[in-house]
């Protein structure tokens, strides 16, 4: 046999095992000693070893953060899934406001005793100070692009229950009106004579919000139909009987000049304070109930599917354990199939069939961002596939580790 074909020894291969062990040992020996590794020789040390947080293969050892940049876009570098950040952040306690990342911040990666670590280095020594200023939450980088959310936020636009019945509305229009528009007048009844120059929203009361789980209402969709500035709030006058002279009594309303509009506004639409909800300092983090378990009820702006940075809402809440912020996978039902192969004979079907249900699919990434106590508003972040209502939402981790796949019992 020529020897340049003969099969190689267990002698001669033994120094190659040396060397793959000698290189393993080297790195685990620098994380059990508490020393960073860098990325890269960690890859090597522990190649094809799965990990629970998953890193993504082009993170960064070193970046500096820019203006623009979001938290989201940030924790994409890092991560597949970019609600794990809370898992690899590093909070330094020398630092006010730890949370917060600025322009010029330099953030490093590292593992560190065999874990995963975002480190921050302050562009600013003034960071350094144990005190905290308020300035600083002015230049800090937004979690997500909240242009996005100002529509939503500054505008109600989930409705509970107690909003609808409770809330001042639109009495009538000046001028004898049927509808209201851009630079028209109306009334309304209800507000605690606010100031001249106030600013309300104006919302049209859209479609119920029911509980596919037990049919309860949940709520209603509002639609922004308005803004009014108030004119005057002293009470209108409201005539007698017999002479427009006759003054019966006054009638606690409020006059208002209207700025701009979405829609006509009608009698009945309801007022609320021309302020956002909710403010820009998201924090990304999973949900505290791990169990959350949940559906879409409805896709915002009255259209059928929903992708990246449009709007859905859930049939879950405060009471569930949910909070803003929070980040919660989207999931659609597995299709029911037909299984009528023949398993004795793989060219022919079979007349008795099973059904066979496949596995429920990940699609998308929402994140709350208006929280109620039994329903909430979610900004799509990422999405495979079209997300359709009645589409599931629960923890992210679900079908993690099977590339998107998994089944729900209910």
């Amino acid at each position: 046999m020529d020897r340049n074909l003969r099969p190689e020894s267990s002698t001669s291969r033994r120094p190659r095992r040396w060397m793959r062990a000698l290189l393993l040992a080297i790195a685990v020996t620098g994380i059990a000693a508490g020393t960073a590794v860098p990325p890269a020789a960690l890859a090597q040390a522990e190649a094809g070893r799965s990990m629970s947080v998953p890193i993504s293969p082009t993170a960064p050892e070193r970046y500096v953060v820019k203006k623009g940049d979001t938290l989201w876009d940030i924790s994409g570098m890092y991560l597949n899934d970019p609600w794990y950040w809370a898992e690899i952040w590093y909070v330094n306690p020398s630092i006010a406001n730890p949370h917060l990342i600025f322009p010029g911040d330099v953030l490093y990666f590292s593992y560190v005793d065999g874990k995963p670590r975002v480190s921050l280095e302050p562009a600013s020594a003034m960071r350094l100070s144990p005190e905290v200023r308020s300035s600083d939450l002015d230049g800090a980088i937004r979690a997500i692009p909240y242009d996005l959310l100002m529509d939503f936020v500054s505008r109600p636009s989930l409705l509970d229950r107690d909003q609808v019945r409770n809330s001042p509305y639109i009495v009538g229009m000046r001028d004898r009106h049927i509808v209201g528009s851009t630079a028209n007048e109306v009334y309304s009844r209800g507000l605690d004579e606010p100031a001249a120059g106030t600013r309300f929203n104006i919302i049209n009361v859209g479609g119920e919000l029911r509980d596919p789980d037990d049919g309860d209402l949940l709520g209603y969709i509002g639609h922004f139909a308005g803004l009014g500035e108030v004119i005057q709030s002293s009470g209108a006058v409201v005539p007698g009987k017999d002479s427009i002279f006759d003054m019966r009594r006054k009638e606690p309303m409020t006059h208002m000049r209207v700025l701009e509009t979405g829609r006509e506004i009608m009698q009945g639409d309801r007022v609320f304070p021309a302020q956002a909800e909710i403010g820009p300092d998201f924090v990304l983090s999973a949900p505290s109930n791990e169990a959350i378990l949940g559906q879409i009820v409805a896709i915002v702006d009255g259209i059928y599917v929903a992708g990246k940075y449009q709007v859905v809402a859930v049939n879950r809440g405060k009471r569930h354990g949910l909070a803003p912020g929070n980040l919660l996978g989207v999931f659609y039902r597995g299709e029911e199939v037909r299984d009528r192969f023949d398993r004795q004979n793989w060219s022919a079907y079979t007349a008795n069939y099973d059904r066979v249900r496949l596995p429920d699919e990940r699609s998308g990434t929402i994140m709350l961002f208006t929280v109620k106590d039994r329903m909430s508003y979610g900004l799509v972040m990422q999405s495979s596939q079209v997300i359709r209502r009645g589409d599931f939402i629960a923890s992210p981790q679900h079908g993690h580790q099977s590339s998107g796949s998994t089944n729900f019992s209910r």
